[in-house]
């Protein structure tokens, strides 16, 4: 017995004495031509980038509906089936109905030996004009210094072009892809994600059936040089408040004074939130929060945070933090004693999402970020909201785990959106190792139960 728990041990831990860095000959030859193939990996990413796929604003649907087609068509060019399938019409709040753009959904692998990864990502973008303060024109991909700047480098065009060209260079040594890799890559998730979640539900007995791993790269590092793997986004709620006063506009010099002014109203309300130091005000809005375990205290002793540098990232001089809602605000504006009528609803939200970073999938990511960037991840908590990865949990039951190669200071959403060439370079590798070691993790721990059955 002793003897079967001392193999299984060393199989969970490579099975060799060599060093956890070194890379063996796929891996040497996966890098190499990478590395020899950079230049075309960054043309495919100006390509993408050169199509104004927003899916904020309605008239350019027609600009995320072709960057669908562009990347279905890549995943074809790997011999993936594909599938794009329709999920509805929108309608906008004039009243005028769109259609959706299609979900891709492609498979390329079914072989019942071999674990199946299937890969989220999203080819739509926040919208971008050259008057908002970007110094490049943000759809002509442009690089400066190691840095390729361009609407959707990091967010997230980027990001799963990384994920295809791994997938591209598999083939192209002719080396066996050695999991069954699946794709679902949408064109609203700027927007939203509409019809996504009816879409996810309607497949998870099909498309998601034989699926063992879901990787998502739609986030970023906590620095700007050491890698990252995200186990838990916090959610949100969003709500709108409104305040209507009198039918008509009303002259400030007349009637200013005498009136009650939504403006004040709107202000009092909002000043009523959150104090000075970013605690919010709400009674009991803290009641659910889960206190920090032991556990999660050691994981972010570890973490590599430089405060400095990650104000120079998000370009603000200092941040609050160094080291329900609609009754309290009716609460509030009747206190006033205000005439105005207010309306308080929920908009949108996203729940908190978070994986056990125990998963084989973890595991598999922190050996192939050690093979490619000679160092072990951060690991941490996203703010930013990504609803997918707790839908994906909630309705498919997988393992899911956030998977970012863009650094801290990307800008994601902002002006100058960019992510270095290094990065990106890297993340097709490191994509790339991960397939690998995924693989030899899955099949170390499905012999594991064959193992104890010998003592």
């Amino acid at each position: 017995m002793i003897f079967c728990i001392s193999l299984i041990m060393l199989l969970l831990a490579g099975g060799n004495s060599s060093s956890p860095n070194s890379l063996s000959q796929e891996e040497e030859r996966i890098f190499q031509y990478i590395d020899g193939h950079q230049d075309e990996f960054v043309q495919n990413l100006a390509g993408w980038v050169a199509v104004e796929s927003d899916s904020i604003q309605p008239h350019l649907r027609a600009e995320v509906t072709r960057m669908v087609k562009i990347a279905a068509a890549s995943l074809q060019d790997l011999g993936a089936s594909v599938m794009l399938r329709d999920t509805g019409i929108q309608q906008l709040p004039s009243g005028q109905n769109i259609s959706l753009p299609p979900v891709i959904l492609a498979k390329l692998g079914e072989d019942p030996l071999k674990p199946t990864v299937c890969f989220y990502g999203h080819v739509d973008v926040m919208p971008a004009k050259i008057q908002d303060g970007w110094k490049t024109s943000p759809y002509n991909l442009t690089e400066i210094d190691g840095n390729l700047f361009g609407r959707g480098t990091t967010d997230d065009k980027g990001p799963v072009l990384a994920w295809i060209n791994a997938v591209k260079t598999f083939k192209a040594l002719n080396i066996e892809i050695p999991v069954n890799i699946k794709f679902l890559i949408e064109g609203m998730e700027e927007a939203g994600s509409i019809g996504l979640e009816e879409l996810v539900e309607k497949e998870k007995e099909h498309f998601f059936s034989d699926v063992n791993y879901i990787v998502i790269s739609d986030n970023i590092w906590l620095s700007t040089t050491k890698p990252a793997l995200t186990y838990g986004t916090r959610g949100n709620a969003c709500f709108s408040v409104q305040v209507e006063c009198g039918e008509k506009d009303l002259h400030s010099g007349s009637v200013g004074g005498i009136v009650h002014e939504a403006m004040s109203d709107l202000i009092a309300l909002l000043d009523s939130l959150v104090n000075s130091c970013g605690h919010i005000l709400v009674p009991g809005i803290y009641d659910d929060v889960a206190p920090l375990t032991e556990e999660e205290k050691k994981q972010y002793e570890l973490i590599e945070f430089d405060l400095k540098e990650y104000k120079a990232s998000i370009g603000v001089k200092e941040i609050i933090y160094d080291t329900k809602v609609k009754r309290y605000l009716e609460r509030i504006f009747s206190k006033r004693k205000s005439s105005n009528k207010l309306t308080v609803s929920m908009e949108m939200g996203a729940k908190p999402w978070v994986a056990n970073i125990n998963d084989p999938q973890y595991e598999a990511a922190k050996k192939a970020i050690q093979k490619v960037f000679n160092q072990d991840p951060d690991m941490i908590r996203d703010g930013a909201t990504i609803p997918i990865a707790r839908m994906f949990q909630d309705i498919t039951k997988k393992s899911v785990m956030m998977f970012p190669i863009g650094a801290a200071d990307d800008g994601e959403h902002s002006q100058k959106e960019k992510i270095s060439r290094s990065n990106y370079i890297n993340g097709i590798k490191v994509f790339a190792s991960f397939l690998l070691e995924i693989s030899k993790l899955h099949k170390t721990l499905q012999e594991a139960p064959s193992l104890k059955t010998m003592t």
